[in-house]
């Protein structure tokens, strides 16, 4: 008999020998008249999440502020979706993004992550990839002082081999060794804290920005995966690196100035899309931009201070509300010779659909989730596309829970506000009963039947006690086509 570490790898040549099969069949499947290159290996990923920015703040998505060059470019040789949907708070689309579930299943507590959920991390682990996570955390229960709030080891348990994070262990008070994320700041690396002291005059996204390169370098002889939550562009709005011609600052420099504020945050932007063209250069480098997929998005809306100009309109942010402004974020995929080039898709995608994508990718079962691969279309192929997207949001922090399901076109809230989204961004002409006309009231339709579907959000908003959560971990999976 075989011992257990022969086991593994047999079963490891299994799986790989499966995944080279499915390979072969993208290459060969993928869209016509697009050059693709012959795969050595299962291909490396590199998913980088932003946060707090909506699809109004990138020239690629009709953006007029901002100059976003480096993702452009990636839309130019890669694939951009018209339609990607997040919760509008950070902790539970991290939550979703990572697990594959939606909030009824997982979500109670904001800044928190039940040690017992299975994540991509661990998937990709389990898979044989290299695995590293660099930006914010924010996951250990910190605010509720939730079992294990302290514990530095959490990022390993979740499916990460190496980390450089905020807000692991530590939060923003400085009595507490805690600081902010920006300048001079307070980060777990690898289970050491590095202090205000110790980073004095440092920019927290160049240290990210860095780790993250430096692991792609060490680890391009085999599969990696990287996921990258970005420290920007979420406030407070300070002076970047290049805003201050690469002087440091100081950790009291975090200080938000209410007048340079759009400024800063456009400079913010600029420098988050200056940190990811660093990293594709940094996988070019090293030879390995042919087997990367490199994904790229956002974690919710825009800050609600922020105006922008977009498509000749202005935009205001809507973080931490369920309009489109608090929910549309880009999403951006590119793997050279495998995406088509300059591709717009207008299939619907919400943050349940990483998980099985990132599985079907890796050549492994993703488990229980709600959630549909969309690898097939970042390939160029047709795919089996979701037909509707839903919000189920009870943030247990601050902004108000709302519930709704959506297509392109028209968006049904659990209340039964009913509007056409595709021409009513505000969400300011309810359609009533009989109004929407043949199309629209066929939609409403399919909608509620989604509505009806799935579990209710609890009602209220804030901290309530843990006794009064209400989880539905069991709850049928809803079928993404007409659920009717």
């Amino acid at each position: 008999m075989p011992g257990p570490l022969m086991m593994f790898r047999l079963n490891r040549c299994v799986m790989f020998a499966g995944w080279l099969f499915v390979a072969t069949v993208a290459c060969v499947q993928s869209s016509a008249g697009d050059e693709t290159q012959p795969l050595s290996r299962r291909p490396n990923v590199v998913l980088i999440m932003a946060d707090d920015i909506g699809w109004e703040a990138f020239s690629c998505y009709g953006g007029e502020d901002y100059n976003t060059k480096r993702l452009d470019e990636l839309c130019r040789l890669g694939v951009r979706f018209s339609h990607c949907y997040s919760t509008p708070l950070c902790t539970p689309s991290r939550v979703q993004i990572m697990t594959g579930k939606y909030n009824f299943r997982n979500y109670t507590h904001f800044g928190y992550l039940n040690p017992s959920e299975p994540t991509f991390g661990r998937l990709m682990r389990d898979a044989g990839y290299a695995t590293a996570i660099a930006g914010k955390w924010q996951l250990n229960g910190l605010a509720n002082r939730l079992p294990g709030f302290d514990d530095n080891t959490r990022p390993y348990h979740f499916g990460f081999d190496e980390y450089l994070l905020w807000q692991l262990t530590k939060g923003k008070n400085r009595d507490d060794g805690g600081g902010e994320r920006y300048w001079s700041p307070v980060l777990e690396h690898n289970g050491r804290l590095l202090s205000i002291e110790e980073n004095a005059n440092k920019f927290g996204p160049d240290m990210m920005c860095d780790f993250v390169c430096d692991f792609i370098e060490r680890k391009c002889n085999e599969p990696f995966f990287v996921y990258y939550p970005m420290l920007l562009v979420h406030d407070p709005f300070v002076p970047t690196p290049d805003t201050l011609g690469g002087r440091g600052r100081g950790h009291d420099a975090n200080r938000q100035k209410p007048s340079e504020k759009k400024e800063n945050f456009v400079a913010m932007v600029n420098y988050m899309d200056k940190i990811v063209g660093r990293i594709v250069d940094k996988i070019e480098s090293v030879g390995q931009l042919e087997n990367t997929l490199i994904i790229f998005t956002s974690d919710n809306g825009t800050n609600r201070t922020i105006e922008s100009q977009w498509n000749g309109q202005t935009i205001r942010g809507g973080k931490g509300g369920t309009t489109d402004m608090g929910t549309h974020v880009p999403l951006i995929a590119y793997w050279k010779g495998q995406t088509p080039r300059g591709r717009v898709v207008d299939d619907l995608v919400d943050f349940t659909d990483f998980v099985p994508t990132l599985a079907e990718l890796a050549g492994v079962d993703a488990g229980l989730v709600d959630g549909r691969s969309f690898l097939p279309q970042l390939l160029g192929q047709t795919g089996n596309p979701r037909q509707w997207v839903l919000c189920h949001y009870q943030p247990w922090w601050g902004p108000e829970p709302g519930h709704f399901a959506r297509n392109q076109l028209y968006k049904l809230y659990r209340d039964g506000r009913y509007y056409r989204i595709a021409e009513d961004l505000g969400e300011v002409d309810d359609l009533t009963k009989g109004t929407a006309g043949e199309e629209g009231e066929a939609a409403r339709g399919f909608l509620s039947s989604v509505l009806d579907l799935s579990p209710p959000v609890p009602a209220g908003s804030g901290n309530k006690p843990d006794n009064k959560r209400t989880t539905h971990p069991s709850w049928p999976k809803i079928a993404l086509e007409d659920p009717r």
